[in-house]
């Protein structure tokens, strides 16, 4: 067995030239129609392939999910189609078995949360509350 979690996927970390790897199953995941749209809105800004997630205080939910372009701080989260999502450090928990969707129609787009077990989401699908007593603090 080597350095990295087994099943992980490994990550260049371009501050340090050393991999850094995302666990399977511990970490965000991106669906198809999220990760294309982080691709294209990556490429747009300038930082093909890179994309920066963290939790700002929210007013519905507990936590709402603010997405920039870069690799503004943070190790990896999730990789997925040619983009890597980076997020704080202290964050991956409260991170940790979410999915990140991107739905779009008629009345505009927007990435979506989805739910997983012991998240309360909020119905504007971009904010949640993690019902685990040791995930109310991402600090």
């Amino acid at each position: 067995m080597g350095p990295f979690p087994e099943g992980g996927a490994l990550l260049p970390d371009c501050d340090n030239a050393i991999p850094l790897a995302v666990p399977r199953g511990q970490s965000l995941r991106l669906t198809p129609a999220a990760a294309a749209e982080l691709c294209r809105q990556a490429a747009v800004a300038g930082t093909p392939g890179m994309m920066h997630i963290d939790l700002l205080p929210g007013t519905c939910e507990q936590w709402v999910i603010r997405l920039r372009a870069g690799h503004l701080a943070g190790l990896p989260v999730a990789r997925a189609d040619g983009v890597t999502l980076y997020a704080p450090h202290q964050q991956h928990a409260l991170l940790a078995g979410l999915q990140l969707d991107h739905r779009g129609d008629l009345s505009g787009a927007g990435f979506v949360m989805r739910a997983a077990e012991g998240i309360r989401p909020c119905a504007c699908g971009a904010a949640f509350t993690p019902l685990k007593g040791s995930w109310t603090t991402g600090k």
